[in-house]
């Protein structure tokens, strides 16, 4: 039996996660973690019995000591990226990086659905896989590529969809609130994921990733929109092939297939009828609306810390989005602002301490231009 834990399990991955192993007999859950959320995370310590929880709130771990006594329960969730067969890493933000590392240098086999260990520590990610570090990708898009590459040598393209957002194709972006920009046309996902998708940030976040996770230039990666969200990705090769790979827009699929690789349990997942898909459509991404994607380019070729910067500022912004205190076209002004004022640093150079360092000051600097 694969014991899995989940960190971030009270979020949109994570109860997902845990979904799909109370779906399999060969999956046990080792540990779960959450940030605050201590009535989610009492009811899944119910359900699946885990050895040790940890929470990020000190008086969210103390009310699950008290009802809990015969359940070990932390306070810092990274002390549980040590533990289990797999680390299935789904806390959110650049939180997670600590947590990812400690996975990865404990050898553990990491279930990646933080992408900003990739972004902010981008540099760190990649040395640690370049010395055999194990891990896959749980992000769709991610895990589609990873399908496509296995096996192959020649890859020398590729294509990332996108489905749009809930803004596809409109050149005005004023007026627009929260409200509207949570309302997601296809995927189901959490409140800050889900802006980012509005903005497009979450393409650009994915194409830093995808530098560091398969090694592509960042001139060979490519976006497109793909309204549909049923083709993932579509990789190159030098023969002129192509491959794609295809899967209804449900976050389970690659999460199954990240725990279970290199097998692909069957979870329970519905055959898709094919012959009722009528329509892949694809658009070409309009960058001068949704700028977020091209200042994510920017970022990653200037390598170092600039991917953190990026990333923070991001965090930042879209919480002050949220938060109704600026408007949507806001969250690109603010994070294009920040980067300008980031300093340049080698890949080779940069440290643990140089990406969180670079992380607060980023955020720093971008709540003072929230408050603007």
């Amino acid at each position: 039996m694969t014991s899995v834990t989940v960190l971030g399990s009270t979020g949109s991955i994570g109860t997902q996660t845990l979904d799909v192993i109370e779906r399999l007999p060969e999956f046990s859950v080792e540990a779960l973690s959450a940030a605050t959320d201590v009535v989610r995370i009492a009811d899944q310590i119910e359900r699946f019995r885990p050895k040790r929880v940890a929470m990020a709130s000190p008086d969210a771990a103390r009310q699950l000591r008290e009802r809990f006594p015969s359940v070990e329960v932390l306070d810092d969730p990274v002390e549980l990226a040590t533990t289990g067969d797999v680390v299935l890493n789904a806390i959110v933000g650049a939180a997670g990086l600590r947590a990812t590392l400690a996975a990865l240098d404990a050898g553990r086999f990491v279930a990646l659905a933080n992408k900003e260990s990739c972004v902010a520590g981008g540099p760190l990610v990649k040395r640690r896989l370049a010395e055999g570090a194990r891990m896959v990708p749980v992000d769709s898009e991610h895990a589609a590529v990873h399908m496509c590459l296995l096996g192959e040598r020649t890859a020398s393209k590729l294509v990332i969809t996108a489905s749009g957002g809930p803004f596809r194709g409109r050149k005005d972006l004023d007026g627009i609130t929260p409200d509207d920009a949570l309302k997601h046309p296809t995927w189901s996902m959490g409140r800050k994921i889900t802006i980012d998708s509005a903005t497009l940030m979450n393409k650009g976040l994915e194409v830093l990733e995808a530098n560091v996770l398969f090694g592509f230039d960042f001139d060979d990666i490519d976006v497109v929109v793909h309204p549909q969200s049923v083709i993932h990705c579509l990789v190159g090769f030098a023969d002129g092939s192509w491959k794609a790979s295809l899967a209804p827009p449900d976050m389970r699929v690659p999460i199954a297939y990240a725990i279970g690789f290199p097998n692909r349990p069957a979870w329970g997942a519905e055959i898709v009828d094919w012959s009722t898909m009528r329509d892949l459509t694809f658009e070409r991404v309009d960058t001068a609306t949704f700028r977020c994607l091209a200042l994510a380019y920017e970022a990653g070729r200037n390598g170092g810390t600039a991917p953190a910067v990026l990333n923070a500022a991001n965090e930042i912004a879209v919480q002050a989005f949220l938060d109704g205190r600026i408007a949507f076209a806001d969250i690109a002004a603010i994070v294009e602002r920040t980067l300008d004022e980031a300093p340049a640093m080698p890949d080779e150079d940069v440290t643990v301490d140089d990406v969180l360092a670079a992380d607060a000051a980023a955020r720093e600097r971008a709540a003072r231009a929230t408050l603007a």
